[in-house]
């Protein structure tokens, strides 16, 4: 039976929470956060309180560690029913959004509340930037302003080491990024080893393709950061601003030579780099991910999440 002209169906995935309703999830969880670890975890010019943290970020923890103590249950199922141990298997959480959405911040609150939890205390991040291809590669492949769009990473790379981390691997190996050389640090990576949780976090976590296998094919719960298109650029160039007058002031910064652009002149590069390329991944490969996310943090104008939609199923 089809709905007529005049009815209306829901046919939404998710359910939407204002801040106020979401906050009430919380329940008795505490908040283990001061406000002086609080902006340790902070990134350039976001703002997120001790109050959003209560109120969005515990109620979201808390989720996640109904989420993992039903995956370790199952696992534990599985090693009963099979009468031999298995591997240690870390819950994965992979966390997608835009460039200057607030991605990394997002990602250092969960991980320090979900370390505080009695029965997952170990959680690693990881960012995907470690797999971009380096510097040189993208240059000889003309792909530098591509950077951060699919074909701009390693992606059999990151694969292996989603594969790897999955199969309960001892010890699994991440290539290191640096931002302010903008480029793969040779020689150095990042271990991990059986933690209880890894957090992915990069722009494209969520992409799909033409391939047999996808990055999200590894998570188990995901989440997707939302901001709007006019604010996430306003955000970026804030950004741009700020570290102008800081980070590329380093002579070993890649950005150096913006260092001594006038406020107006940053502005208005910040702007055409936004859009003629942030912007433009974000529409054509970010943004239309979004909906396959378990979890969207929707964003106002002041960098503070606004509403929560929670996938159903």
């Amino acid at each position: 039976m089809s709905a007529g002209p005049d009815q209306q169906v829901d046919v939404s995935r998710f359910v939407s929470f204002t801040r106020a309703q979401w906050a009430r999830l919380r329940e008795a969880t505490p908040l283990p956060l001061s406000e002086a670890q609080l902006r340790g975890l902070v990134g350039v010019n976001e703002r997120v309180s001790l109050d959003e943290v209560a109120d969005i970020y515990l109620p979201l923890s808390r989720l996640l560690n109904l989420y993992v103590q039903a995956t370790q249950a199952l696992h534990h199922a599985s090693v009963t029913f099979l009468g031999s141990g298995a591997p240690r298997v870390p819950f994965v959480i992979g966390l997608a959004g835009s460039v200057a959405v607030g991605k990394s911040t997002t990602s250092r609150i969960l991980q320090a509340l979900l370390a505080r939890w009695p029965s997952h205390p170990r959680v690693d991040l990881v960012t995907t930037d470690g797999f971009l291809w380096p510097r040189h590669v993208l240059e000889a492949r003309g792909l530098m302003e591509r950077k951060g769009f699919p074909e701009s990473y390693d992606v059999c790379r990151l694969l292996r080491f989603m594969a790897d981390l999955k199969s309960g691997a001892p010890e699994v190996s991440a290539p290191v990024y640096s931002h302010l050389t903008y480029d793969i640090v040779e020689g150095e990576l990042q271990v991990v080893r059986q933690p209880d949780i890894v957090i992915v976090e990069g722009l494209n976590v969520l992409q799909t393709g033409t391939g047999a296998m996808f990055v999200s094919d590894f998570f188990d719960f995901s989440i997707y950061v939302d901001g709007n298109d006019a604010d996430v650029e306003q955000w970026y160039i804030e950004r741009f601003l700020t570290l102008r007058a800081t980070v590329f002031r380093n002579p070993s910064s890649y950005f150096h030579r913006y260092a001594d652009l006038t406020a107006d002149e940053a502005a208005d590069t910040a702007r055409a780099i936004w859009r003629s390329i942030n912007l433009v991944n974000l529409r054509e490969n970010v943004l239309p991910t979004r909906e396959r996310a378990h979890l969207i943090l929707e964003k106002g104008r002041d960098h503070a999440v606004r509403t929560v939609r929670l996938r159903k199923s």
